[in-house]
């Protein structure tokens, strides 16, 4: 094998075992083997890693069946498009606006909400090859993000009398085949959340996992509620 092919058989190695790690956390979630805070802290250390040995440190406590699981279509990984659109932009102001479903990302978004609501749900979404960015302005009203647990995702920005939830869940080495979906932005008496979510998995199903969640450990502080907001 030249010595030029060696970095991508080992990224495609990663990737392959990062995905069917992530597939196996994601069953295990689903069937509560694992809880939300468990949950999120494994998908991380999957996405970071930076070998194949640590990816299977994140599912080697699990049943053989799960950790070693194939791919299914549901926990599937995102696909990258070759092409699309390089920019668009949404509002909702003094109203609501949702995108969920089959759609494609465009490489840089602008997300703004004035006094109204915004959902933009990615697990379904189609993304360019490597970095897409949002960016988000929510000025008294709010913008919720739901992302599957396969998506790489870096979040970053400021809040004024409001919440910006932040998210770290980015591979050490950037893997230019990938999505990588990077927000920042700004919230002025309004928020922004990032929302982990399974493929399939309604809001009701979300609300239900998360009020067993708090149940098992007594109930959340102001600190807790905000980071399942955020999905971390």
């Amino acid at each position: 094998m030249p010595p030029d092919e060696k970095p991508t058989s080992n990224l495609v190695s990663l990737r392959t075992a990062r995905e069917q790690a992530i597939a196996a956390l994601s069953d295990a979630f689903a069937h509560d083997v694992i809880e939300l805070d468990e949950f999120e802290r494994r998908l991380t250390l999957a996405h970071r890693a930076s070998s194949l040995s640590e990816v299977a440190q994140t599912v080697s406590d699990l049943s053989p069946a799960r950790s070693v699981t194939a791919l299914t279509p549901s926990a599937a990984p995102l696909l990258a498009l070759p092409g699309g659109r390089e920019s668009d932009s949404v509002m909702a102001i003094f109203g609501g606006v949702e995108r969920h479903g089959a759609w494609t990302v465009p490489r840089s978004l602008q997300a703004v909400a004035v006094f109204g609501g915004m959902s933009l749900d990615f697990r379904e979404a189609q993304f360019l090859p490597g970095v897409t960015e949002i960016h988000i302005v929510a000025l008294m009203g709010g913008v919720q993000l739901i992302v599957p647990p396969g998506l790489s995702v870096e979040v970053s920005g400021t809040a004024i009398m409001g919440g910006f939830g932040h998210v770290e869940r980015t591979p050490i080495q950037f893997d230019p085949d990938r999505p990588l979906l990077r927000v920042h932005g700004l919230a002025i008496m309004g928020g922004v959340a990032v929302e982990t979510r399974l493929p399939g998995e309604s809001e009701m199903d979300a609300h239900r996992r998360r009020g067993r969640h708090r149940r098992d450990v007594g109930g959340p502080s102001e600190a807790k509620r905000l980071s399942e907001r955020t999905g971390r």
